[in-house]
């Protein structure tokens, strides 16, 4: 029989161990350990995804390399330190301060990595055996020290039960400073400031904490004690079996496997709903973060709870039940997520204010996923407190036992991170992959429980576990798929409802997609909840000037490459074109092409089926990064720039390696959305394009006259136009497919396309100057745009740029008419054209 816990006094006492007096110390310690690994998180994940690019394999590799140190870690530290005799305090400070060092040299040695990562593609290494390395080179050495901070702090903590409980307070600390750090990064340094000031923020805290571990350890002795008075002499004498429970002597392997099955869970069950609610949310940077945060709160909740209550209950009987109540609360979060929160009224659109938004948004977050993280999280210090029982020897080594408890749970999550992402989201979709994480949880439970109920002749025990077994199955046909409304209108859906049908729903490996179609017939491709393309005349337009522009104006177009299919209608204005022999098409989502020409098929004139195309399945930053190839158009129509990691395709950077795989005459054309931004944003991407491409120029799409979206054009020379020359080669018999397709959209001839003219840098420049460029290293652009993501200043937008505007005179030449026209035709403005 357990005894009654009482919670050690956190004040200092002479009656207390020197672990003991100093626990709130020790709690700030591991709390900011926790910050700083959160801050180096997503920074180094920001980092290497501009290197191996954002598609599903990327994320699980770069996932598998940060949880995959944790483990070796974990595992590693406790057998190469078992026999140093140095103070643990010592060691952890010593383990900070490399993480410091190593933060350090990831930060400026990845310009070296990157360029390393390169030369493998550049000698024809396999392309996922290259994107693994690079990952496990510049995350492994970090990430193994962290895993070894909780082992290395045991060990000052004597191995039994009040022990364990506290090796589960500072686990919960650990978390709670992640929350911290999650926020840190996310809400200020990386909005702020960038990727170097972030980094030198989480420097900075792990070497006060290797400082103060330092100083503690001059002051304390090697051994911190147990938590605890010391026994009397009596207790002290009384051999280990006598107050040893009953299940003292219990196999550990149920325990090691529960975890590990818990910790597949929990990141199997963060993979499908952070996608489920960045699509509800917005799928900002913003977004993500808070998402995260809630995580690692429900995390921190639970383990601090557990850790607290561990010597009140049966640790191994406390996990198993703790099990069975998760698939309760796994069934919850199907819920809210699928029929409930969708249909929550709340129009998005209320307010400006970023932080009445983000109130919302955590709200909503808390409601949906706190109870089943605060379940997980009070796993890892019940599976401590169930392998550490009265009967174990104080002999073992404590930093090896809670390593190895660790160790599974990270395996266990690595494992369910990879299985669910690459594997089951695009193999059975969310709602089924939702069943499979729910059916493990309630495993996990038959066979801990089960395992009891057997050793111990628990009848109550199989009872109870028999009806928990058949409501699990029950809660598991109960879950129903994600809404497909939710997938075509997303942080919308409340106000959206009813507007149009949905057709189809498909959901893949990166993106889920959804086929609507509204009461005037039009069709629309939508993306993880934001509109990807329809088939409404100005967003046709919009497409095809993607197209038609750079193809009209280069002489005699052979290769092209487009970046994003989408509704596949930019690339399939290419094949109007008779001298082009390629068409490359980069695409990172592999179920829109199919989906895209089974209903667009007349629109994009089954681009996706033409001989003349090849679709590379691959993040468009990472395929230009790695490829040889060059090309006389680059023509990019990706998703809106406050989606969370296209920033990375707005960039300076970028756009140079762009202009590096043009041939020379060849040209870039950009499509940019005015809706959905703020002046800041749109300045931000204006004037960033202009550094890489000071000769660009930037036409206009209206909508009924009024501002709407735009397409960047840019190339290496300054743009002269011959109208007269280009309206011939538009007259000409093989050119008549191309005329065809641009009367389809309201453009009857070279006048009206070049009409759409909006301005350069000579004249829109006055109006960007100092704005913010967004480089590789801060991605401004993803936090600008996640905050002005309700703003509605498309028609302001284009208004001030046309005061800005001048018509210009050595661009356009022709014949006198012609000219005559086409001044008549700019000083009208782009609005007039095609209404």
């Amino acid at each position: 029989m357990t005894q009654p816990f009482e919670a050690p006094p956190l004040t200092s006492s002479s009656s207390l161990s020197p672990a003991s007096r100093y626990l709130p110390v020790l709690l700030l310690l591991f709390a900011g350990s926790g910050c700083a690994a959160l801050i180096y998180e997503i920074v180094w994940f920001q980092m290497m995804q501009l290197a191996i690019g954002a598609t599903a394999v990327s994320m699980g590799f770069l996932l598998a390399a940060f949880m995959g140190g944790l483990c070796i870690g974990s595992l590693w530290f406790p057998r190469l330190t078992r026999y140093l005799e140095i103070h643990p305090l010592r060691i952890y400070a010593a383990l900070e301060a490399g993480i410091a060092l190593l933060g350090l040299i990831v930060l400026w040695g990845f310009p070296l990595f990157e360029h390393i990562y390169i030369f493998g593609f550049q000698t024809g290494l396999s392309n996922q055996i290259m994107r693994a390395f690079f990952a496990a080179i510049c995350l492994l050495p970090p990430t193994i020290l962290m895993g070894a901070s909780l082992p290395a702090i045991a060990r000052w903590i004597e191995l039994n039960e009040r022990g364990a409980s506290w090796w589960g307070w500072l686990y919960g600390t650990n978390t709670l400073g992640a929350v911290f750090g999650c926020l840190l990064a996310g809400f200020y340094l990386l909005r702020i400031f960038n990727l170097a000031t972030a980094t030198y923020a989480a420097v900075a805290i792990n070497v006060a904490v290797a400082g103060i571990a330092y100083l503690l350890a001059a002051r304390t002795p090697a051994h911190g004690g147990a938590l605890e008075e010391e026994p009397s002499a009596t207790e002290a004498s009384a051999p280990a079996e006598a107050s040893a429970p009953a299940d003292a002597h219990e196999p550990h392997w149920p325990v090691y496997l529960t975890i590990a099955m818990s910790g597949a869970g929990a990141l199997g069950a963060e993979v499908v709903w952070t996608r489920l609610m960045g699509m509800l949310l917005g799928s900002t940077v913003y977004v993500f973060s808070i998402i995260l945060a809630v995580f690692l709160v429900g995390i921190a909740i639970g383990s601090v709870v557990a850790a607290w209550v561990s010597r009140m209950v049966k640790p191994r009987l406390a996990l198993g039940w703790c099990q069975v109540l998760l698939c309760g609360a796994i069934a919850w979060t199907a819920y809210m997520i699928a029929d409930s929160l969708p249909y929550w009224p709340i129009n998005p659109m209320l307010s400006t204010s970023p932080w009445q938004i983000f109130q919302i948004d955590m709200a909503r977050c808390l409601w949906a996923i706190l109870p089943p993280t605060i379940l997980w999280g009070a796993s890892f210090p019940l599976a401590l407190a169930a392998v550490v029982s009265r009967g174990t020897s104080h002999s073992e080594d404590a930093g090896r036992v809670v390593g190895g408890v660790y160790a599974a749970n990270t395996v266990g999550a690595i494992v369910g991170a990879l299985a669910v992402s690459l594997v089951l989201v695009p193999w059975i979709g969310t709602q089924q992959s939702t069943r499979v994480i729910l059916l493990v949880a309630a495993l996990s439970a038959f066979i801990l429980l089960g395992m009891y109920a057997w050793q111990h002749s628990a009848r109550t025990v199989a009872v109870w576990l028999t009806l928990s077994m058949i409501a699990a199955g029950f809660l598991t046909t109960g879950i129903d798929p994600i809404p497909g409304e939710l997938i075509a209108y997303g942080r919308r859906i409340a106000i959206s409802l009813g507007q149009s049908k949905v057709l189809y729903t498909i959901e893949g490996r990166n993106s889920s997609v959804a086929i609507t179609q509204w009461s005037d017939g039009a069709t629309e491709i939508d993306v993880n909840g934001h509109v990807e393309a329809t088939t409404e005349p100005f967003d046709m337009k919009l497409q095809r000037m993607v197209g038609h522009l750079p193809a009209l104006l280069h002489p005699n177009p052979k290769s092209v490459l487009g970046i994003g299919f989408g509704a596949g209608v930019s690339a399939g204005t290419f094949t109007r074109y008779p001298g082009i022999e390629h068409i490359t098409v980069c695409e990172i989502e592999p179920v829109i092409p199919p989906t895209s020409t089974r209903f667009f098929a007349q629109q994009d004139y089954e681009v996706y089926l033409n001989p003349k195309t090849h679709v590379i399945f691959d993040d468009a930053r990472h395929y230009i990064l790695t490829t040889k190839e060059k090309y006389d158009i680059i023509a990019s129509d990706p998703l809106d720039v406050f989606v969370k990691g296209t920033a990375a395709i707005y960039s300076k950077e970028y756009f140079d390696m762009v202009k590096a795989h043009l041939n020379p005459g060849g040209y870039f054309s950009l499509y940019v959305p005015l809706y959905e931004t703020d002046e800041r944003t749109f300045k931000s991407e204006l004037e960033t394009f202009f550094a890489a491409f000071p000769n660009a120029t930037i036409w206009a799409n209206t909508r009924n006259g009024a501002g709407y979206d735009m397409v960047f054009m840019g190339q290496v020379d300054p743009l002269k136009i011959d109208v007269d020359e280009i309206q011939q080669r538009m007259d000409r018999a093989d050119y008549a497919q191309v005329a065809e397709s641009l009367r389809g959209v309201g453009v009857g001839n070279a006048i009206q396309l070049f009409a759409t003219y909006a301005g350069r840098k000579s004249d829109l420049g006055e109006w960007s100057s100092g704005a913010e460029l967004n480089t590789d290293a801060d991605l401004r652009l993803q936090y600008l745009g996640g905050w002005g993501i309700n703003s509605q200043l498309e028609d302001y937008l284009y208004r001030e740029m046309m005061r800005y505007r001048r018509v210009p005179q050595d661009i356009f030449t022709g014949s006198l008419e012609t000219m005559q026209q086409m001044r008549m035709a700019l000083l009208a403005g782009p609005g007039a054209v095609g209404q």
